[in-house]
C-alpha cells in the first residue's frame, strides 16, 4: 500500500469553516503523482472491462454522453479497495462534516470520454434515501483537469435551495436549475484541478461539469461517504428505492445503515 494513503492530512479550521458555509471545497496535495498513477491504472483497467455503453457518443442521450460510470470498484480489486478506504480520505471527509466517523455509501468511477458532453446541473442526494445531509463525495481526478476537460463546477452555498432537488440528471435539470441559480447571488466556481487536488461536496449542493473538448479521457474516481450513524429514510422516489436495494441491501427504514456494503471506514 502506498504510504500516503494513511498519512494524516492537515485539515485547517479555515477549510472546515469554508466547507460548512459553501458545502464544497477543493484541497491540494491530497494524493501524490505516484499513488495516482499506480491506482489510476488499476481503476482504468476495471472501467475498461466493465463499461457497457460502446455506442458512439452521438447515439447516446445527455446522461450517456456525460460519462462512463462503474460502481463499487472496492469490491473488485484489493488495491483499489486500499485506495478507496484510505484513512487520509476518510479523515478529511469526517473532519469536513464534523462527525465522529464515516461509512461507505458507494464508490464510482466517472470517466468523461474525449468529446464527451456536459454533466447537467444536479444535486446528488436526489438519488439517496438518506435521512440527513451528512454526506460528502470525494471527487478524485486521476490526472490534472484543465478547464477544457470538464472539471466539476459548484454553486457555492446552494445546498439551501429546495427547488430543483426533485430533478434527476437530465436536460431538464440543466435548464431549470441553471435558471434558478441565475437569480441567486451564489458564487459559481469553475476552476482547473491540479494533479493531486481533490474536491469534496455535500449531497445537496448543486454542481455540474462542462464538456470534455480535449482528445483525452477525463479519468475521475469518486467515493461517497456518509455519517457512520446515517439512518435509512423512507424513499421519496423510484431512484431512492433503487439506491436502497443496490447500495444498502438489507438496511431497514428508520435504522442505521449498517450492512456489509456500508462498513465504517
Amino acid at each position: 500500500m502506498n504510504a500516503i494513503l494513511n498519512e494524516p492530512y492537515q485539515l485547517s479550521q479555515e477549510a472546515i469553516d469554508f466547507y460548512q458555509k459553501n458545502r464544497f471545497i477543493k484541497l491540494k496535495n491530497v494524493f501524490d503523482a505516484e499513488s495516482l498513477t499506480h491506482y489510476g491504472e488499476k481503476i482504468t483497467q476495471l472501467v475498461a472491462a466493465a463499461s457497457a455503453d460502446n455506442r458512439p457518443l452521438d447515439q447516446r442521450d445527455t446522461y450517456g454522453k456525460a460519462f462512463l460510470q462503474v460502481f463499487n470498484l472496492w469490491l473488485q480489486d484489493s488495491e483499489v479497495k486500499d485506495f478507496v478506504f484510505s484513512k487520509r480520505l476518510s479523515q478529511i471527509a469526517a473532519g469536513l462534516m464534523q462527525v465522529d466517523g464515516v461509512r461507505m455509501y458507494h464508490d464510482q468511477a466517472l470517466y468523461k470520454e474525449a468529446g464527451g458532453g456536459i454533466t447537467p446541473w444536479h444535486a446528488d442526494q436526489y438519488y439517496w434515501p438518506l435521512s440527513t445531509d451528512k454526506t460528502v463525495t470525494a471527487w478524485i481526478p486521476l490526472q490534472a483537469v484543465p478547464l477544457e476537460m470538464g472539471p466539476l463546477e459548484f454553486s457555492a452555498g446552494s445546498h439551501v435551495i429546495v427547488e430543483g432537488r426533485e430533478l434527476s440528471i437530465s436536460d431538464e435539470s440543466e435548464a431549470k436549475i441553471q435558471q434558478r441559480l441565475r437569480v441567486t447571488d451564489f458564487r459559481h466556481v469553475v476552476e482547473p484541478f491540479d494533479l493531486g487536488e481533490v474536491s469534496f461536496h455535500s449531497g445537496w449542493v448543486f454542481h455540474r461539469a462542462g464538456a470534455n473538448s480535449t482528445n483525452q479521457t477525463r479519468k475521475v474516481m469518486t467515493v461517497i461517504f456518509m455519517d457512520k450513524n446515517m439512518v435509512l429514510k423512507q424513499p421519496e422516489n423510484d431512484n431512492q428505492v433503487n439506491d436502497w436495494h443496490t447500495w444498502c441491501p438489507g438496511a431497514t427504514v428508520g435504522d442505521i445503515i449498517d450492512t456489509p456494503l456500508n462498513p465504517v471506514m
